[in-house]
């Protein structure tokens, strides 16, 4: 039975690491990186007061726009599919990769590596939801997943949590873009120049995403505290929120751009990204 399982094993990870594979996981940090730069320009127009010629700020709306798009249908599907594909290669790493380091950093990158999967995996759903006609604004689907779960024993709590982890996860991103510790899951190329385009698209994006990412916790904790989930609203209402504050309008374009910036490191990753 051990040896049975042994092979099943085995067999997942060598089809994890097929070229067909990795080919379509590299697609999903193209698609990604497509959505966080439409994201990116409706939070612009959003401080220039324009947002509702684009929709929500979130990545439902960039699926939505996607979809209005000619041949929209096909690429949904096809967003729907590296998706799958990029969530199924870090499964993969979460499972069997980082074997070789320390306990504790071992549990690290399979923790990163499951967390991202998960989040590959909800955009790959999103993608699907929008090309069979079932698609809702993922701010409104956070708010009726924060009520369903307030009502719950403990609900506020568990909200809490949720809400401090994705804050914990943005203060972590902006960490990563200050330092630059990204630059070890690339294969940087070897132009001096080329290296300080990405290595600056990186930082900035990174910077821009743990903020965005902060916004969504912290918005999540404050609606919890004062009783009221209706008010998760996800990215979209954090952005939106950014912009109520003094020098919102500044602020919510700095990250806007940096969204942008974080949208095109992930299509340069495309090419450099350790597989």
């Amino acid at each position: 039975m051990k040896r049975e399982l042994k092979d099943a094993a085995n067999a997942v990870e060598d089809a994890s690491n097929s070229r067909a594979l990795v080919i379509a996981a590299r697609a999903g940090f193209a698609v990604s990186g497509l959505l966080h730069l439409l994201v990116g320009f409706v939070a612009i127009q959003l401080a220039l007061g324009k947002a509702g010629q684009s929709g929500p700020a979130d990545q439902a709306g960039a699926v939505a726009q996607l979809a209005a798009q000619p041949q929209g249908l096909l690429l949904l599907w096809a967003g729907f599919a590296a998706c799958v594909a990029l969530a199924l290669w870090q499964t993969s790493n979460a499972v069997f990769d980082y074997g070789q380091l320390e306990a504790r950093k071992k549990v690290g990158k399979k923790l990163s590596a499951a967390g991202k999967a998960v989040v590959f995996a909800v955009i790959a759903l999103t993608f699907a939801a929008s090309a069979s006609g079932n698609s809702q604004t993922s701010g409104q689907s956070t708010s009726d997943f924060t009520v369903a779960i307030i009502k719950a024993p403990g609900g506020a709590f568990l909200l809490i949590a949720v809400g401090a982890a994705i804050a914990i996860a943005g203060l972590v991103f902006v960490v990563l873009g200050v330092k630059g510790s990204f630059k070890k899951e690339l294969r940087l190329p070897p132009s001096g120049t080329a290296r300080s385009v990405v290595t600056g698209l990186g930082v900035v994006g990174y910077i821009a995403e743990g903020v965005a990412l902060f916004l969504v916790g912290l918005l999540f904790i404050i609606s919890t505290v004062n009783a009221n989930p209706r008010e998760s609203t996800g990215l979209d209402g954090g952005l939106r929120a950014l912009r109520e504050q003094p020098y919102g309008v500044y602020m919510l374009t700095a990250v806007g751009a940096g969204l942008i910036c974080y949208g095109l490191y992930l299509m340069v990753k495309t090419k450099f990204a350790r597989m």
